[in-house]
Protein backbone atom coordinates (compact mmCIF):
# COMPACT_ATOMS: atom_id res chain seq x y z
CA UNK A 1 0.00 0.00 0.00
CA UNK A 2 1.15 3.61 -0.74
CA UNK A 3 2.25 5.16 2.76
CA UNK A 4 1.74 8.74 1.62
CA UNK A 5 -0.85 10.73 3.31
CA UNK A 6 -2.01 7.15 5.65
CA UNK A 7 -2.65 6.80 8.98
CA UNK A 8 -0.04 4.59 10.95
CA UNK A 9 -0.18 3.17 14.03
CA UNK A 10 2.42 1.54 16.11
CA UNK A 11 2.25 -0.42 19.20
CA UNK A 12 4.78 -1.01 21.45
CA UNK A 13 5.80 2.42 19.55
CA UNK A 14 8.39 3.53 22.88
CA UNK A 15 10.18 0.31 22.45
CA UNK A 16 13.09 -0.75 20.38
CA UNK A 17 11.53 -1.69 17.45
CA UNK A 18 8.94 0.56 17.50
CA UNK A 19 11.17 3.57 17.79
CA UNK A 20 13.13 2.40 14.54
CA UNK A 21 9.45 1.58 12.74
CA UNK A 22 8.22 4.85 13.29
CA UNK A 23 11.54 6.73 12.00
CA UNK A 24 11.29 4.23 8.62
CA UNK A 25 7.75 5.10 7.90
CA UNK A 26 7.87 8.55 8.92
CA UNK A 27 10.02 8.36 5.49
CA UNK A 28 7.13 7.70 3.74
CA UNK A 29 5.54 11.00 4.28
CA UNK A 30 2.33 9.61 5.77
CA UNK A 31 -0.25 12.06 7.01
CA UNK A 32 -0.18 11.02 10.68
CA UNK A 33 1.60 8.55 12.90
CA UNK A 34 0.13 7.10 16.19
CA UNK A 35 2.56 5.94 19.05
CA UNK A 36 0.99 3.45 21.49
CA UNK A 37 3.18 2.48 24.77
CA UNK A 38 2.46 0.85 27.90
CA UNK A 39 4.16 3.97 29.93
CA UNK A 40 3.37 8.12 29.06
CA UNK A 41 7.14 9.33 29.56
CA UNK A 42 8.34 6.48 27.30
CA UNK A 43 6.19 7.36 24.74
CA UNK A 44 6.86 10.99 24.68
CA UNK A 45 10.18 10.93 24.41
CA UNK A 46 9.90 8.61 21.82
CA UNK A 47 7.64 11.07 19.79
CA UNK A 48 10.59 14.05 20.70
CA UNK A 49 13.33 12.30 19.85
CA UNK A 50 11.15 11.16 16.46
CA UNK A 51 10.57 15.11 15.87
CA UNK A 52 13.71 15.49 13.31
CA UNK A 53 11.99 13.17 11.03
CA UNK A 54 8.62 13.95 10.95
CA UNK A 55 8.18 16.16 8.02
CA UNK A 56 4.48 17.06 7.74
CA UNK A 57 3.55 14.44 9.45
CA UNK A 58 1.95 14.98 12.77
CA UNK A 59 3.06 12.35 15.99
CA UNK A 60 0.10 11.60 17.75
CA UNK A 61 0.93 9.79 21.80
CA UNK A 62 -1.35 6.96 23.16
CA UNK A 63 -0.39 4.79 26.15
CA UNK A 64 -1.82 1.99 28.49
CA UNK A 65 -2.13 -1.52 28.48
CA UNK A 66 -3.93 -2.16 25.14
CA UNK A 67 -4.46 -5.87 26.63
CA UNK A 68 -7.37 -4.40 29.39
CA UNK A 69 -10.19 -2.88 29.32
CA UNK A 70 -10.00 1.22 28.68
CA UNK A 71 -10.97 2.11 32.62
CA UNK A 72 -8.25 0.08 33.83
CA UNK A 73 -5.46 0.60 31.16
CA UNK A 74 -3.37 3.00 32.82
CA UNK A 75 -3.54 0.97 36.02
CA UNK A 76 -0.21 -1.04 37.07
CA UNK A 77 -1.36 -4.72 36.36
CA UNK A 78 -0.35 -5.18 39.72
CA UNK A 79 -3.31 -2.88 41.18
CA UNK A 80 -5.63 -4.63 38.99
CA UNK A 81 -4.97 -7.88 40.42
CA UNK A 82 -5.59 -6.62 44.06
CA UNK A 83 -8.56 -5.23 43.28
CA UNK A 84 -11.89 -7.33 43.49
CA UNK A 85 -13.87 -5.65 41.16
CA UNK A 86 -11.25 -4.49 38.56
CA UNK A 87 -10.65 -8.49 38.76
CA UNK A 88 -14.11 -9.42 38.00
CA UNK A 89 -14.28 -7.11 35.27
CA UNK A 90 -11.15 -8.19 33.18
CA UNK A 91 -12.41 -11.71 34.13
CA UNK A 92 -15.65 -11.30 32.74
CA UNK A 93 -14.30 -9.76 29.44
CA UNK A 94 -11.68 -12.37 29.24
CA UNK A 95 -14.58 -15.40 29.36
CA UNK A 96 -17.33 -14.18 28.39
CA UNK A 97 -18.78 -14.58 24.68
CA UNK A 98 -17.57 -11.82 22.35
CA UNK A 99 -20.20 -8.26 22.69
CA UNK A 100 -20.21 -4.81 21.53
CA UNK A 101 -20.17 -3.94 25.07
CA UNK A 102 -16.99 -6.17 25.75
CA UNK A 103 -15.13 -4.36 22.48
CA UNK A 104 -16.22 -0.95 23.27
CA UNK A 105 -15.04 -1.38 26.52
CA UNK A 106 -11.39 -2.64 25.48
CA UNK A 107 -8.83 0.00 25.37
CA UNK A 108 -7.23 -1.21 22.00
CA UNK A 109 -10.61 -1.65 20.38
CA UNK A 110 -11.05 2.03 21.29
CA UNK A 111 -7.69 3.18 19.99
CA UNK A 112 -8.33 1.35 16.70
CA UNK A 113 -11.75 3.09 16.26
CA UNK A 114 -10.69 6.05 17.28
CA UNK A 115 -7.74 6.80 14.91
CA UNK A 116 -9.01 4.32 11.89
CA UNK A 117 -5.34 3.44 10.90
CA UNK A 118 -4.61 2.73 7.46
CA UNK A 119 -1.78 0.52 8.67
CA UNK A 120 -0.87 -1.14 12.09
CA UNK A 121 2.37 -2.25 13.07
CA UNK A 122 2.78 -4.56 16.07
CA UNK A 123 5.59 -4.81 18.03
CA UNK A 124 4.44 -5.32 21.12
CA UNK A 125 6.19 -8.19 22.55
CA UNK A 126 2.66 -10.32 23.11
CA UNK A 127 4.16 -13.26 23.96
CA UNK A 128 6.40 -12.48 26.68
CA UNK A 129 3.60 -10.23 27.86
CA UNK A 130 1.52 -13.11 28.68
CA UNK A 131 3.47 -16.36 29.27
CA UNK A 132 6.33 -13.93 31.95
CA UNK A 133 3.43 -13.61 33.94
CA UNK A 134 3.97 -17.51 34.75
CA UNK A 135 0.76 -19.42 35.01
CA UNK A 136 2.96 -22.64 35.98
CA UNK A 137 3.77 -20.89 39.29
CA UNK A 138 0.99 -19.18 39.83
CA UNK A 139 -0.67 -22.60 39.74
CA UNK A 140 1.56 -24.10 42.26
CA UNK A 141 0.39 -21.79 44.85
CA UNK A 142 -2.82 -21.71 44.02
CA UNK A 143 -2.76 -26.05 44.73
CA UNK A 144 -1.07 -25.46 47.85
CA UNK A 145 -2.92 -23.11 49.05
CA UNK A 146 -5.77 -25.95 48.19
CA UNK A 147 -3.75 -28.33 49.95
CA UNK A 148 -4.13 -26.00 53.49
CA UNK A 149 -7.85 -25.05 52.49
CA UNK A 150 -6.84 -21.43 51.92
CA UNK A 151 -8.19 -21.25 48.10
CA UNK A 152 -10.51 -18.86 48.05
CA UNK A 153 -12.13 -16.97 45.66
CA UNK A 154 -9.84 -14.40 45.03
CA UNK A 155 -7.03 -16.66 44.76
CA UNK A 156 -8.46 -18.49 41.49
CA UNK A 157 -9.32 -15.08 40.38
CA UNK A 158 -5.62 -14.19 40.25
CA UNK A 159 -4.89 -17.60 39.09
CA UNK A 160 -7.16 -17.51 36.23
CA UNK A 161 -6.38 -14.36 34.87
CA UNK A 162 -3.19 -15.53 34.10
CA UNK A 163 -3.69 -18.13 31.79
CA UNK A 164 -1.87 -17.68 29.05
CA UNK A 165 -4.13 -19.26 25.90
CA UNK A 166 -7.68 -17.38 27.13
CA UNK A 167 -5.79 -14.08 27.17
CA UNK A 168 -3.94 -14.73 23.46
CA UNK A 169 -7.01 -15.83 22.35
CA UNK A 170 -9.24 -12.95 23.25
CA UNK A 171 -6.91 -10.22 22.63
CA UNK A 172 -6.59 -11.70 19.12
CA UNK A 173 -10.90 -11.70 18.39
CA UNK A 174 -10.64 -8.00 19.81
CA UNK A 175 -8.05 -7.11 17.30
CA UNK A 176 -9.72 -8.47 14.51
CA UNK A 177 -13.03 -7.53 14.96
CA UNK A 178 -11.61 -3.95 15.50
CA UNK A 179 -9.22 -4.53 12.88
CA UNK A 180 -12.18 -5.00 10.49
CA UNK A 181 -14.49 -2.27 12.05
CA UNK A 182 -11.57 0.18 11.58
CA UNK A 183 -11.36 -0.39 7.64
CA UNK A 184 -7.31 -1.08 8.11
CA UNK A 185 -5.71 -2.25 5.29
CA UNK A 186 -2.74 -3.75 6.51
CA UNK A 187 -1.72 -5.58 9.82
CA UNK A 188 1.88 -6.28 10.65
CA UNK A 189 2.78 -8.38 13.63
CA UNK A 190 6.54 -8.09 14.65
CA UNK A 191 6.40 -11.73 16.38
CA UNK A 192 9.45 -13.32 17.76
CA UNK A 193 10.61 -17.17 18.61
CA UNK A 194 11.00 -16.89 22.46
CA UNK A 195 14.86 -17.89 22.33
CA UNK A 196 16.73 -15.89 19.74
CA UNK A 197 16.89 -17.98 17.28
CA UNK A 198 18.26 -21.17 19.06
CA UNK A 199 16.87 -24.61 20.12
CA UNK A 200 16.24 -26.29 23.19
CA UNK A 201 20.05 -26.27 23.71
CA UNK A 202 19.80 -22.07 24.67
CA UNK A 203 21.88 -21.67 27.35
CA UNK A 204 20.14 -18.45 28.03
CA UNK A 205 17.76 -20.03 30.68
CA UNK A 206 15.62 -18.70 33.77
CA UNK A 207 16.06 -21.76 35.70
CA UNK A 208 18.07 -24.95 36.30
CA UNK A 209 15.94 -26.27 33.56
CA UNK A 210 16.80 -25.99 30.00
CA UNK A 211 15.50 -24.51 28.74
CA UNK A 212 13.14 -22.88 31.62
CA UNK A 213 9.56 -23.51 31.23
CA UNK A 214 8.59 -19.56 31.02
CA UNK A 215 10.54 -19.47 28.26
CA UNK A 216 8.88 -22.71 26.24
CA UNK A 217 5.72 -20.83 27.29
CA UNK A 218 6.76 -17.44 25.28
CA UNK A 219 7.54 -20.08 22.46
CA UNK A 220 4.33 -21.65 22.63
CA UNK A 221 2.65 -18.38 23.10
CA UNK A 222 4.40 -16.71 19.58
CA UNK A 223 3.77 -19.99 17.91
CA UNK A 224 -0.20 -20.03 19.04
CA UNK A 225 -0.11 -16.44 18.11
CA UNK A 226 1.34 -16.93 14.27
CA UNK A 227 -1.13 -19.74 13.27
CA UNK A 228 -4.15 -17.01 14.97
CA UNK A 229 -2.65 -14.72 12.27
CA UNK A 230 -2.33 -17.17 9.60
CA UNK A 231 -6.15 -17.30 10.12
CA UNK A 232 -6.28 -13.92 9.92
CA UNK A 233 -4.66 -13.58 6.68
CA UNK A 234 -7.24 -16.57 4.79
CA UNK A 235 -10.14 -14.58 6.57
CA UNK A 236 -12.83 -12.29 3.58
CA UNK A 237 -12.50 -8.67 4.45
CA UNK A 238 -9.37 -9.05 6.94
CA UNK A 239 -6.50 -6.69 6.24
CA UNK A 240 -3.28 -7.82 4.71
CA UNK A 241 -1.97 -9.64 7.53
CA UNK A 242 2.29 -10.28 7.93
CA UNK A 243 3.98 -11.29 10.33
CA UNK A 244 8.06 -10.37 10.17
CA UNK A 245 9.36 -12.53 12.90
CA UNK A 246 13.27 -11.74 13.88
CA UNK A 247 15.14 -14.94 15.23
CA UNK A 248 17.99 -13.27 17.10
CA UNK A 249 18.67 -10.57 19.94
CA UNK A 250 17.69 -7.32 18.50
CA UNK A 251 19.74 -4.26 19.69
CA UNK A 252 20.55 -1.70 19.96
CA UNK A 253 19.48 1.85 20.84
CA UNK A 254 22.33 3.14 22.52
CA UNK A 255 25.60 2.93 23.68
CA UNK A 256 26.47 4.97 26.79
CA UNK A 257 27.65 5.24 30.55
CA UNK A 258 25.20 6.02 33.66
CA UNK A 259 23.07 4.36 35.98
CA UNK A 260 22.37 0.82 35.12
CA UNK A 261 18.53 0.48 35.44
CA UNK A 262 16.61 -2.76 35.64
CA UNK A 263 13.14 -2.96 34.50
CA UNK A 264 13.00 0.86 34.67
CA UNK A 265 14.40 1.09 38.16
CA UNK A 266 18.10 1.66 38.94
CA UNK A 267 19.66 -0.73 40.57
CA UNK A 268 21.22 0.18 44.25
CA UNK A 269 24.59 -0.38 44.63
CA UNK A 270 25.36 -2.23 47.50
CA UNK A 271 28.28 -3.80 49.50
CA UNK A 272 29.12 -6.79 52.18
CA UNK A 273 32.49 -5.54 54.00
CA UNK A 274 32.64 -8.77 55.54
CA UNK A 275 31.26 -12.86 55.29
CA UNK A 276 28.57 -14.59 57.14
CA UNK A 277 27.75 -18.13 57.62
CA UNK A 278 26.03 -20.02 54.62
CA UNK A 279 23.68 -21.03 56.64
CA UNK A 280 22.43 -17.36 57.90
CA UNK A 281 22.58 -15.80 55.11
CA UNK A 282 19.33 -16.76 53.54
CA UNK A 283 17.50 -16.41 56.88
CA UNK A 284 14.29 -14.21 56.86
CA UNK A 285 15.45 -10.49 58.48
CA UNK A 286 19.16 -11.19 57.46
CA UNK A 287 20.67 -7.89 56.11
CA UNK A 288 24.25 -8.22 56.07
CA UNK A 289 24.85 -5.79 52.91
CA UNK A 290 24.70 -2.41 53.21
CA UNK A 291 23.48 0.12 50.66
CA UNK A 292 25.82 3.10 49.68
CA UNK A 293 23.48 5.17 48.60
CA UNK A 294 23.65 5.53 44.63
CA UNK A 295 22.82 3.30 41.85
CA UNK A 296 25.51 0.92 40.26
CA UNK A 297 26.99 2.81 37.31
CA UNK A 298 28.61 1.18 34.51
CA UNK A 299 29.17 1.27 30.52
CA UNK A 300 26.28 -0.38 28.72
CA UNK A 301 24.37 -1.24 25.13
CA UNK A 302 20.76 -0.61 25.32
CA UNK A 303 18.89 -3.78 23.64
CA UNK A 304 15.42 -2.44 24.59
CA UNK A 305 13.48 -4.98 26.45
CA UNK A 306 15.92 -6.99 27.33
CA UNK A 307 17.45 -4.20 29.43
CA UNK A 308 21.09 -3.01 29.56
CA UNK A 309 23.74 -5.42 28.74
CA UNK A 310 27.48 -5.03 29.78
CA UNK A 311 29.81 -5.37 26.72
CA UNK A 312 30.96 -8.96 28.20
CA UNK A 313 27.48 -9.63 28.10
CA UNK A 314 27.30 -8.23 24.28
CA UNK A 315 30.04 -9.68 23.19
CA UNK A 316 28.42 -13.10 24.57
CA UNK A 317 24.82 -13.27 23.28
CA UNK A 318 26.12 -12.11 20.00
CA UNK A 319 29.10 -14.51 19.24
CA UNK A 320 28.69 -16.39 16.08
CA UNK A 321 26.70 -19.37 16.99
CA UNK A 322 24.85 -17.72 20.00
CA UNK A 323 21.98 -15.57 19.46
CA UNK A 324 24.16 -13.44 17.15
CA UNK A 325 21.90 -10.20 16.30
CA UNK A 326 19.94 -8.33 13.88
CA UNK A 327 19.17 -4.51 13.94
CA UNK A 328 15.65 -2.88 14.77
CA UNK A 329 16.61 -0.82 11.76
CA UNK A 330 16.94 -3.82 9.39
CA UNK A 331 13.94 -5.43 11.25
CA UNK A 332 11.98 -1.76 10.06
CA UNK A 333 13.05 -1.77 6.58
CA UNK A 334 11.44 -5.66 6.42
CA UNK A 335 8.42 -4.08 7.60
CA UNK A 336 8.08 -0.63 5.60
CA UNK A 337 8.52 -3.26 2.30
CA UNK A 338 5.79 -5.27 3.34
CA UNK A 339 3.27 -3.02 3.87
CA UNK A 340 4.42 -1.18 0.83
CA UNK A 341 3.62 -4.51 -1.47
CA UNK A 342 7.30 -5.48 -1.98
CA UNK A 343 7.07 -9.15 -0.70
CA UNK A 344 10.75 -9.56 1.33
CA UNK A 345 10.17 -13.40 2.01
CA UNK A 346 10.51 -12.92 5.93
CA UNK A 347 7.13 -13.00 6.26
CA UNK A 348 5.99 -16.10 8.47
CA UNK A 349 2.17 -15.58 7.18
CA UNK A 350 2.84 -15.97 3.29
CA UNK A 351 5.71 -18.82 4.75
CA UNK A 352 2.87 -20.95 5.91
CA UNK A 353 0.72 -20.32 3.13
CA UNK A 354 3.63 -21.60 0.81
CA UNK A 355 4.25 -24.58 3.21
CA UNK A 356 0.83 -26.57 4.12
CA UNK A 357 -0.42 -28.77 2.02
CA UNK A 358 -4.05 -27.49 1.09
CA UNK A 359 -6.90 -29.40 -1.45
CA UNK A 360 -4.96 -30.95 -4.81
CA UNK A 361 -6.88 -32.00 -7.73
CA UNK A 362 -6.59 -35.36 -6.96
CA UNK A 363 -8.71 -35.17 -4.20
CA UNK A 364 -11.20 -33.14 -6.45
CA UNK A 365 -12.02 -35.88 -8.93
CA UNK A 366 -12.23 -38.50 -6.02
CA UNK A 367 -14.43 -36.09 -4.01
CA UNK A 368 -17.32 -36.76 -7.44
CA UNK A 369 -16.44 -40.58 -7.04
CA UNK A 370 -17.04 -40.47 -3.24
CA UNK A 371 -20.25 -38.89 -3.59
CA UNK A 372 -21.53 -41.04 -6.25
CA UNK A 373 -20.88 -44.34 -4.53
CA UNK A 374 -22.90 -42.44 -1.03
CA UNK A 375 -25.70 -42.02 -3.59
CA UNK A 376 -25.49 -45.34 -4.36
CA UNK A 377 -25.77 -46.55 -1.63
CA UNK A 378 -28.57 -44.63 -0.33
CA UNK A 379 -30.56 -45.50 -3.52
CA UNK A 380 -29.62 -49.59 -2.68
CA UNK A 381 -30.91 -49.32 1.12
CA UNK A 382 -33.62 -46.85 0.08
CA UNK A 383 -32.48 -44.14 3.12
CA UNK A 384 -31.54 -40.53 2.37
CA UNK A 385 -29.24 -40.12 5.73
CA UNK A 386 -29.30 -35.93 5.18
CA UNK A 387 -26.37 -35.37 8.82
CA UNK A 388 -25.14 -37.41 11.76
CA UNK A 389 -24.24 -34.16 13.90
CA UNK A 390 -20.65 -34.91 13.78
CA UNK A 391 -19.39 -32.34 11.54
CA UNK A 392 -20.69 -30.12 13.44
CA UNK A 393 -21.65 -27.55 14.32
CA UNK A 394 -25.58 -28.23 15.49
CA UNK A 395 -26.16 -25.23 13.47
CA UNK A 396 -25.35 -27.45 9.85
CA UNK A 397 -27.44 -30.05 11.26
CA UNK A 398 -30.49 -28.00 11.45
CA UNK A 399 -29.41 -26.20 8.21
CA UNK A 400 -29.23 -29.71 6.53
CA UNK A 401 -32.39 -31.30 7.69
CA UNK A 402 -34.37 -27.72 7.17
CA UNK A 403 -33.81 -27.70 3.77
CA UNK A 404 -33.93 -31.31 2.95
CA UNK A 405 -37.86 -30.83 4.37
CA UNK A 406 -37.75 -28.03 1.95
CA UNK A 407 -36.58 -30.71 -0.98
CA UNK A 408 -39.27 -32.92 -0.29
CA UNK A 409 -41.39 -30.46 -0.28
CA UNK A 410 -40.82 -28.31 -3.50
CA UNK A 411 -39.01 -29.63 -6.52
CA UNK A 412 -36.77 -26.78 -7.38
CA UNK A 413 -35.58 -23.68 -6.12
CA UNK A 414 -37.87 -21.43 -8.12
CA UNK A 415 -40.82 -22.99 -6.64
CA UNK A 416 -39.50 -22.80 -2.75
CA UNK A 417 -39.06 -18.79 -3.96
CA UNK A 418 -42.68 -19.17 -4.74
CA UNK A 419 -44.03 -20.75 -1.35
CA UNK A 420 -46.02 -19.06 1.33
CA UNK A 421 -44.20 -19.47 4.65
CA UNK A 422 -47.16 -20.63 6.54
CA UNK A 423 -48.42 -23.32 4.33
CA UNK A 424 -44.64 -24.74 4.37
CA UNK A 425 -44.03 -24.31 7.20
CA UNK A 426 -47.93 -26.69 7.81
CA UNK A 427 -46.84 -29.32 5.23
CA UNK A 428 -43.37 -29.67 6.71
CA UNK A 429 -45.12 -30.52 10.15
CA UNK A 430 -47.54 -33.13 8.41
CA UNK A 431 -44.20 -34.42 6.84
CA UNK A 432 -42.33 -34.92 9.74
CA UNK A 433 -45.78 -36.22 12.11
CA UNK A 434 -46.34 -38.94 9.19
CA UNK A 435 -42.79 -39.89 8.44
CA UNK A 436 -41.69 -41.41 11.71
CA UNK A 437 -38.40 -42.17 9.93
CA UNK A 438 -37.12 -39.16 8.78
CA UNK A 439 -38.32 -37.96 12.60
CA UNK A 440 -36.63 -40.71 14.45
CA UNK A 441 -32.95 -39.51 12.52
CA UNK A 442 -33.40 -35.93 13.00
CA UNK A 443 -34.22 -36.63 17.04
CA UNK A 444 -31.48 -39.74 17.40
CA UNK A 445 -28.96 -37.18 16.11
CA UNK A 446 -30.18 -34.61 18.76
CA UNK A 447 -32.17 -32.56 16.85
CA UNK A 448 -35.35 -30.78 18.87
CA UNK A 449 -37.71 -30.53 16.26
CA UNK A 450 -39.82 -27.13 17.34
CA UNK A 451 -43.65 -27.44 16.37
CA UNK A 452 -44.81 -24.65 13.97
CA UNK A 453 -46.58 -22.95 16.89
CA UNK A 454 -43.57 -22.61 18.79
CA UNK A 455 -45.55 -24.25 21.94
CA UNK A 456 -44.91 -27.63 21.46
CA UNK A 457 -41.31 -29.13 20.97
CA UNK A 458 -40.47 -33.11 20.04
CA UNK A 459 -37.10 -34.25 21.20
CA UNK A 460 -34.49 -37.52 21.86
CA UNK A 461 -32.43 -38.94 24.71
CA UNK A 462 -29.47 -36.36 23.31
CA UNK A 463 -29.93 -32.81 22.68
CA UNK A 464 -26.75 -30.99 20.92
CA UNK A 465 -27.98 -27.55 21.97
CA UNK A 466 -30.21 -27.41 24.81
CA UNK A 467 -32.51 -24.55 26.02
CA UNK A 468 -31.43 -22.43 29.03
CA UNK A 469 -34.90 -22.94 30.84
CA UNK A 470 -34.06 -20.31 33.88
CA UNK A 471 -36.61 -17.69 34.29
CA UNK A 472 -36.43 -14.84 32.13
CA UNK A 473 -34.87 -16.87 29.25
CA UNK A 474 -36.93 -17.76 26.55
CA UNK A 475 -36.06 -21.76 25.68
CA UNK A 476 -36.53 -20.87 22.24
CA UNK A 477 -33.40 -18.78 21.99
CA UNK A 478 -31.71 -22.15 21.58
CA UNK A 479 -33.59 -22.78 18.21
CA UNK A 480 -31.64 -20.77 15.50
CA UNK A 481 -28.51 -22.54 16.84
CA UNK A 482 -29.38 -26.04 16.52
CA UNK A 483 -33.03 -27.23 16.14
CA UNK A 484 -34.78 -27.96 13.44
CA UNK A 485 -37.17 -25.14 13.53
CA UNK A 486 -40.74 -25.46 11.58
CA UNK A 487 -42.34 -22.15 12.46
CA UNK A 488 -43.30 -19.68 9.49
CA UNK A 489 -40.85 -17.63 9.98
CA UNK A 490 -38.17 -19.93 9.64
CA UNK A 491 -40.05 -21.29 6.66
CA UNK A 492 -39.76 -17.64 5.31
CA UNK A 493 -36.53 -17.39 5.89
CA UNK A 494 -35.44 -19.81 3.35
CA UNK A 495 -38.03 -18.92 1.29
CA UNK A 496 -36.05 -15.57 0.77
CA UNK A 497 -32.49 -17.62 0.56
CA UNK A 498 -34.47 -19.23 -2.53
CA UNK A 499 -35.25 -15.94 -3.95
CA UNK A 500 -31.89 -14.78 -3.28
CA UNK A 501 -30.43 -17.44 -5.12
CA UNK A 502 -33.43 -16.84 -8.52
CA UNK A 503 -31.83 -13.54 -8.15
CA UNK A 504 -28.49 -14.43 -8.15
CA UNK A 505 -29.28 -16.70 -11.11
CA UNK A 506 -31.21 -14.11 -13.18
CA UNK A 507 -28.03 -11.64 -13.03
CA UNK A 508 -25.66 -14.35 -14.47
CA UNK A 509 -27.85 -15.19 -16.99
CA UNK A 510 -27.96 -11.41 -18.38
CA UNK A 511 -23.99 -11.53 -18.54
CA UNK A 512 -22.99 -11.60 -22.63
CA UNK A 513 -20.09 -14.33 -21.23
CA UNK A 514 -21.46 -16.73 -19.72
CA UNK A 515 -19.26 -19.37 -20.73
CA UNK A 516 -15.62 -18.59 -19.52
CA UNK A 517 -14.08 -19.65 -16.40
CA UNK A 518 -14.80 -16.18 -14.52
CA UNK A 519 -18.27 -18.27 -14.58
CA UNK A 520 -19.59 -19.78 -11.05
CA UNK A 521 -20.00 -23.02 -12.76
CA UNK A 522 -21.00 -24.55 -8.88
CA UNK A 523 -23.97 -21.50 -8.47
CA UNK A 524 -27.50 -22.44 -7.82
CA UNK A 525 -29.71 -22.29 -10.80
CA UNK A 526 -33.43 -20.96 -10.60
CA UNK A 527 -34.52 -24.28 -11.37
CA UNK A 528 -32.08 -26.38 -9.83
CA UNK A 529 -33.38 -29.37 -7.26
CA UNK A 530 -32.91 -28.84 -3.76
CA UNK A 531 -30.09 -29.98 -2.84
CA UNK A 532 -29.31 -29.87 1.42
CA UNK A 533 -25.26 -29.63 0.87
CA UNK A 534 -25.75 -26.48 -1.82
CA UNK A 535 -28.26 -25.07 0.32
CA UNK A 536 -25.96 -25.48 3.57
CA UNK A 537 -23.08 -24.07 1.06
CA UNK A 538 -24.70 -21.14 0.03
CA UNK A 539 -25.98 -19.73 3.48
CA UNK A 540 -22.15 -20.05 4.71
CA UNK A 541 -20.89 -17.99 1.69
CA UNK A 542 -23.73 -15.65 1.61
CA UNK A 543 -25.05 -15.18 4.81
CA UNK A 544 -21.95 -16.29 7.23
CA UNK A 545 -18.75 -14.77 4.47
CA UNK A 546 -17.70 -18.17 5.60
CA UNK A 547 -15.34 -18.89 2.52
CA UNK A 548 -12.11 -20.08 1.56
CA UNK A 549 -9.96 -17.57 0.18
CA UNK A 550 -6.61 -19.33 0.33
CA UNK A 551 -5.76 -22.91 -1.29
Amino acid sequence: MELRDRTAMILGGSGLVGHAVARRLLAAAPRRIVLVALFEDEVRATARALEPYRGRATIEVEWGDVFLPAGLARLERGAVMANPEHRRLVLQDLLSELTDDLLHRSFLYQLLMKYKPDAVVDSINTATAFAYQDPQQSAQELLALAADGNADRAAVERHVLLLTLPQLIRHVQILVEALRRAETKAYVKIGTSGTGGMGYNIPYTHSEERPSRPLLMKSAVAGAQSLLLFLLGRTPGAPATIEIKPTATIAWREIGYGPIRRKGKPIPLVDCPEPVPVGEAFRPGTTPWCDLGKPLEGVYIDVGENGLFSSDEFETVTALGQMEFITPEEVAEYVALELEGRPTGRDIVAALDGATAGPTYRAGVLRAHALDRLRELERQSQTRTVAYEMLGPPRLTKLLFESHLCARLRPNVRALAGSRAGELASEAHALVERDGTLRSHILSVGMPILAPDGARLYRGSTVAITADAADGHDPRDAAPRGWVDLRPAQFGMWIQRAREMVAQAERRRSRTADSGSDVDWTALGADDPIEPARFATWVFRYEDRGERIKR
